[in-house]
This record gives structure tokens, C-alpha cells and sequence, in this order.
């Protein structure tokens, strides 16, 4: 296996001078961030012009993002699967590639909309509502489904002990470019339009591409290495006999499987409803556009924080503490949108949503291979990556049904905060299956 993986690659991790896996975290990383133009941060920017361009109301809108993220939920654990059989490189390159393609595709919606109006001589909103539900399925099945999830969990195979302290650096580089996209992404908007923004995009994603095949690697051992390098011997037997490898099957019948999931996906519903319409949120409070996207800032200064601190303590502490503290911050990111008018209200909702994302970060990287092992890593992230992007599917439609027609984006919380109450019960007995 080793020589036909010789053959095809450039770089050969073996040779190197130093442990390969800080190459894999850094283009690891990189590849997180090129999933943003199909996370939510990276299209709801796009949200007002595109939807003005297209002649569809803000409800159209929300709705074809909805049942194309739905339907890309349904194929996001399958290539878990292939994760699993082919690898990082190649799973990661394909969803690079088309993503980059479905942006082109994204940046002529109008004409292909007007096409196909002319083709079937109807003028309808039905036509750009199918145009954009096609196209939302493939940026979020590529973009927020495959790469995030190719990209993070080749970087938690090659490290282990030094899981928690890695995911650390990753995280910060993340989501500085998260949380800075918006900003970047509107001025790209402002100065060139929406659709050569979607076009420059497509041209970065397939130089990342073919980056990706150079320097993206499986598995240290694939090279005769192990995760963090060379461990003593003392340490490699220690971790051979610890390490338990689950099948998705038997994760599934844990409680922590569904516990971290669930409040992993609320991170997801709750953060793209409030991206997506995070404007419209703001405006109606008498906000302007540019203030509504600055407050993603200081949620990324407190989530930097609170992932770099939580991912060194991960290594050394129960990660069910995280959980309940999850639980927590995405109870003040409800109350501080339930009182939005209030000055106070909008710093609960900076202190929630910035907690909340530190957290997720460091349970969805690093929880699962130090719960499951690394085995069948792909198909449980998958499934679970199946959980958030059903999550983030319906959340734009609930917060916009939310406003028009009850007329505030607030009552949504009564339904989180008493998601949260349910899942906090649950959570008593979610224990780490390593140790049962």
C-alpha cells in the first residue's frame, strides 16, 4: 500500500525533517476555511442582493436553502463512509473541486433562471426557487458537509495525546477567518457585486484543489509513523490497549453519541438562523447593515478564547463539563435574542454565541476519536455532521416564519430554551464509552 501511495504523491511525509502532522494541521485548517463560502457565514452575506436579483421573498429564500441543506443531510453520512474507505485526500479534493464549480454555477443563477423562464415560457418564482435549492444542496453538501468534515478529522487522526493542544491552534485560525469572512466577504460585495465575489471564490477553491492533493495525507501510518511522531514504547502500548474503535452502530446505542450531537446541532440551528438573518435581526433594532455584521467580532474574540483554553483542558479533563457548559452559553444566546431591545440583551447574545462556538469547536474535533476511536471515525462524524446540517437546513425558515408571522425573531428562544432544558436532563448520564 505504501509504494502505490509513493507513486501518486509529491511529498513523501517519511522523509520529512519533522512530524508531518503540523503540515497536516496547518492545510488541514486551511481547508476549513475554504468551506466558507458554503457555511452559512459565507452565504448569508450573499442573502439580500441575491434574493432581490432573483425576485424572491425573504420566506423563498429561506425555504430553498432549508430543503437543499436537507437534502444534502441525507448524503453527508455516506461520505463519512467514503472518509473512512478512500481517505481524507480524495474525498477532500472532489468536494473542493465541486464546490468551486457550484459557486460559478451560483454567480449566473439569474441567467440560468431566465433560461429556463424562457425554455418553458413561464413566469414564475417557482424557477429561481428550484435554480437556488439545487444549487444551496450542492455548496452545503461540498462545502459545509465534506471538506469541514474531511479536512478536521484528518487533522485529529495523525494527533492523539496532543489532540486538545492542537485543535487549540486550529480553532483560533478558524475562527479568525470565520468570523472575519462576513466583513471581507461584503466588502468583495460592495466593491465588485455578488457575483464576481462568487467567481473569485470558485477560482480559490480550485487552486486549493489541487493543493489538497499534494500536501493532504490519511494516516500516519500509512508513512510508518504514528500520531504526535514517534511515542515511546512504553506510551504506544499504553495506547493500543486504552483505545476502543466503535462502528457507528454501536455508538449510536451510547447516550453520549446522541447527547453531544444534539447539542452540537443546536450550535448549528441556532448560529445559521442568526447568521443567515443576522441583518434583518439588527435592522429591525434599529441597527445598520454594517453593525449587524461587526458583532460577529468580539463572539470570535470570546470564541477564540474559550476554545483555546477548553481544547488544552480537554486533555485532561471530562468532557461532559463541556457539555453542560454548551448547554449553558446557548441558554444566554436565547435570552439575549428573547431581549434584543434591551443594551443587555445584545451582550448575553455576544457572551452565548461566543461561548457556544468555542465549544463546539472543541467537541466536535476532538470528542469523537477520544470517545470512538479513529477506525470509523468518518462514518460517526458524518452521521453527526448529518445532525448539523439537518439543523442548519431548518433554522433559516423557523427564524423567518419567526418574524413575519409573529413578527419578532425573539419567540424563537422559547423553543431553544426548552430544547436546552430537555437535553440538560438527558445529559446526566452521558459517560465516556472508553470507560464502560
Amino acid at each position: 500500500m505504501n509504494k502505490r501511495i509513493h507513486r501518486i504523491s509529491f511529498v513523501n511525509p517519511e522523509k520529512f525533517p519533522f512530524f508531518y502532522g503540523y503540515i497536516v494541521l496547518f492545510i488541514g485548517s486551511v481547508g476549513v476555511l475554504a468551506s466558507i463560502p458554503g457555511q452559512t457565514v459565507g452565504v448569508s452575506v450573499f442573502t439580500d442582493p441575491v434574493k432581490d436579483a432573483l425576485g424572491l421573498s425573504r420566506n423563498q429564500f429561506s425555504n430553498a436553502y432549508m430543503i437543499g441543506t436537507l437534502i444534502s443531510a441525507f448524503f453527508v453520512s455516506k461520505a463519512g463512509v467514503l472518509f473512512d474507505r478512500f481517505g481524507a485526500r480524495y474525498v477532500a479534493f472532489f468536494a473542493a473541486f465541486f464546490l468551486g464549480i457550484s459557486l460559478l454555477l451560483c454567480s449566473v443563477s439569474v441567467e440560468i433562471s431566465q433560461a429556463f423562464a424562457s425554455f418553458l415560457a413561464l413566469e414564475s418564482w417557482m424557477i429561481p426557487f428550484s435554480v437556488m435549492t439545487i444549487l444551496f444542496f450542492c455548496i452545503r453538501f461540498t462545502g459545509q458537509g465534506v471538506l469541514t468534515m474531511a479536512s478536521r478529522n484528518m487533522i485529529m487522526i495523525w494527533f492523539d495525546r496532543n489532540r486538545g493542544k492542537v485543535n487549540s491552534i486550529s480553532s483560533i485560525a478558524v475562527s479568525l477567518g470565520f468570523s472575519s469572512s462576513p466583513i471581507l466577504i461584503n466588502k468583495l460585495i460592495n466593491d465588485h457585486g455578488w457575483e464576481f465575489s462568487w467567481q473569485m471564490m470558485a477560482i480559490s477553491l480550485f487552486i486549493f484543489s489541487f493543493l489538497i492533493l499534494l500536501f493532504y495525507r490519511n494516516r500516519p501510518e500509512d508513512y510508518n509513523l504514528k500520531p504526535d511522531g514517534y511515542l515511546k514504547a512504553m506510551k504506544k502500548v499504553k495506547l493500543q490497549q486504552v483505545e476502543k474503535n466503535f462502528t457507528l452502530i454501536a455508538a449510536k446505542k451510547t447516550r453520549a453519541f446522541w447527547t453531544f450531537g444534539l447539542a452540537l446541532a443546536f450550535n448549528s440551528f441556532f448560529i445559521t438562523g442568526f447568521t443567515f438573518h443576522v441583518v434583518s435581526i439588527f435592522t429591525n433594532q434599529d441597527y445598520s447593515r454594517s453593525q449587524a455584521i461587526a458583532i460577529f467580532v468580539p463572539i470570535s474574540i470570546i470564541a477564540i478564547s474559550v476554545s483555546t483554553l477548553c481544547n488544552i483542558l480537554s486533555d485532561h479533563i471530562k468532557h461532559t463539563i463541556f457539555l453542560y457548559l454548551m448547554l449553558g452559553s446557548g441558554a444566554l444566546a436565547s435570552l439575549g435574542l428573547l431581549f434584543l431591545a434591551q443594551t443587555w440583551g445584545v451582550y448575553l447574545l455576544i457572551i452565548g454565541l461566543g461561548c457556544y462556538s468555542g465549544l463546539f469547536a472543541v467537541v466536535n474535533a476532538v470528542t469523537w476519536p477520544r470517545y470512538y476511536g479513529r477506525k470509523h471515525l468518518g462514518a460517526i462524524t458524518g452521521k453527526v455532521m448529518s445532525f448539523l446540517v439537518i439543523a442548519s437546513a431548518i433554522a433559516p425558515s423557523m427564524f423567518s416564519l419567526s418574524f413575519t408571522k409573529l413578527g419578532s425573531y425573539s419567540y424563537i428562544s422559547y423553543l431553544t430554551l426548552a430544547f436546552l432544558v430537555i437535553l440538560l436532563f438527558a445529559s446526566f448520564q452521558a459517560k465516556n464509552p472508553q470507560h464502560s
